[in-house]
């Protein structure tokens, strides 16, 4: 049984001196995950020192559920990839300490490589002296700028050629790839990767994801840090929360869910009805929620931004089109967009391992969920450099064109450890979203018939 912490220990009297830390085992730690007795704390552990989150999650600035992913573990890695400016972290951290690991203890879990967590941090250090951290301000005025430039074209082609079916499509199509690539631009600026100051990142997140785009930068970055923090890790990775109301996802939760007789869908049909179903909404709930979530929090700023997306849209297409055809056009947009950013985001994580959290080392646990689409310029265009997960995950504050360049460095690293690292072309990528859907389908229905 874990000792008890009495009131104020580990931390300074008033007046007083710092009292000696108390010393902690992994097994005191692992119980602290918020799950079990006692008292539903939560700890966890970074560089050897132990944090008492119990309270602070729900205060944390990146949101509460990226955090407490890690109660009970060591977030050493996560921590070090998440924050570009530790300075002010560092203040929080302080009231929070409670103590440290005894000596005898290993510096994280043993289900965790220590070889390969040890070469990472080497790696990281490496990535650091290299530079590859800082981003270029200018590489993404030109993305912001050919943004801007597809979403005048869409006007100016009406404008211009006047109205017909051909004009319309052409404008449709200008306008839903200056959205996608608005949505990878407002991703660089989520991850803090444009700026070097943190500030100016959240600005133009705001104005990106808000008034380009007309949804939330907040309720995004909170939803997206969770899937980062534990990519396709049942109950904590966002991104697969459609399990299982709507899919069977994974071999492990597939079968569990057939010896279980859980049946909220056909799920041996999921890769035929995958195409009516998730690709058409993702977008247009995600629009829905946002407006929600800004109302809810009080985000007026975000809510300002968004207003005058629409207003924008409509000032500049009612003129020539009406409102009932511009809100079709809109929906029409949301719709392909929401196509478009479906498969390509969920080929690199659909066809992965998904399981429970198995409390597995940042590599692995990043490596197992993710992987790559071949490099070409058209592949790095269209995905926003997302072709590159795998190093994107590893590395989650590097901007996007410096991928290319620790691609090789990460490739040894995997070569090392025997770790696979996947990397398949664009259309095998969207294929194996189906593949993989049918395989936990029939894994399903076999568990099912059989339990």
């Amino acid at each position: 049984m874990a000792p008890q912490r009495e009131k104020g220990q580990g931390r300074p009297e008033p007046g007083g001196e710092l009292p000696p830390l108390r010393l902690f085992t992994w097994e005191e730690i692992s119980l602290r995950n918020g799950q079990a007795e006692p008292s539903r704390e939560r700890w966890l552990v970074i560089d050897r020192k132990v944090y008492d989150i119990t309270r602070f999650h729900e205060r944390h600035p990146g949101g509460s559920r990226v955090i407490r992913s890690y109660a009970g573990q060591d977030a050493t890695d996560p921590y070090v990839a998440f924050h570009t400016d530790k300075t002010p972290v560092k203040k929080h951290m302080k009231q929070l300490l409670i103590g440290e690991l005894a000596p005898d203890q290993p510096s994280f879990e043993p289900s965790k490589n220590k070889l390969l967590v040890e070469d990472f941090r080497e790696l990281q250090s490496t990535v650091e002296k290299m530079g590859l951290l800082k981003p270029n301000p200018f590489y993404f005025f030109v993305i912001l700028l050919h943004i801007l430039l597809l979403e005048s074209a869409g006007w100016f082609v009406l404008w211009y050629f006047g109205i017909s079916v051909t004009t319309f499509v052409i404008s449709t199509t200008l306008l839903l790839l200056a959205q996608s690539q608005a949505g990878w631009l407002q991703h660089d600026l989520g991850h803090l990767s444009v700026f070097s100051n943190t500030k100016w990142n959240h600005i133009f997140h705001d104005f990106v994801m808000c008034h380009l785009k007309g949804l939330s930068a907040c309720w995004w970055s909170f939803h997206h840090s969770q899937h980062h923090a534990k990519p396709n890790c049942f109950r904590k990775d966002p991104d697969i929360d459609f399990h299982p109301l709507l899919f069977s996802l994974g071999k492990p939760l597939s079968e569990e869910l057939g010896k279980k007789k859980m049946k909220y869908m056909p799920y041996n049909h999921q890769h035929k009805y995958f195409f009516i179903t998730m690709p058409l909404i993702v977008i247009p709930i995600f629009q829905t929620y946002s407006v929600y979530f800004m109302l809810r929090r009080k985000l007026w700023r975000e809510f300002a931004w968004t207003v005058m997306y629409f207003a924008r849209f409509f000032i500049t297409f009612v003129p020539l089109l009406g409102v009932r055809v511009v809100w079709g056009q809109l929906l029409l947009i949301n719709i392909l967009e929401s196509i478009m950013f479906t498969w390509i985001s969920q080929l690199n994580h659909i066809p992965m391992h998904i399981d429970y959290d198995g409390n597995k080392d940042w590599v692995s646990t990043q490596l197992l969920a993710t992987c790559n689409v071949h490099q070409s310029f058209f592949n790095d265009w269209v995905t926003g450099h997302l072709n590159f997960q795998i190093e994107h995950h590893l590395f989650p504050t590097m901007p996007r064109h410096n991928f290319w360049k620790v691609a090789p460095l990460v490739k040894s690293l995997c070569a090392r450890h025997n770790i696979e690292y996947q990397s398949k072309s664009l259309l095998s990528g969207l294929a194996d979203i189906v593949y993989s859907l049918k395989d936990s389908g029939e894994i399903w229905l076999e568990a099912f018939n059989h339990a």
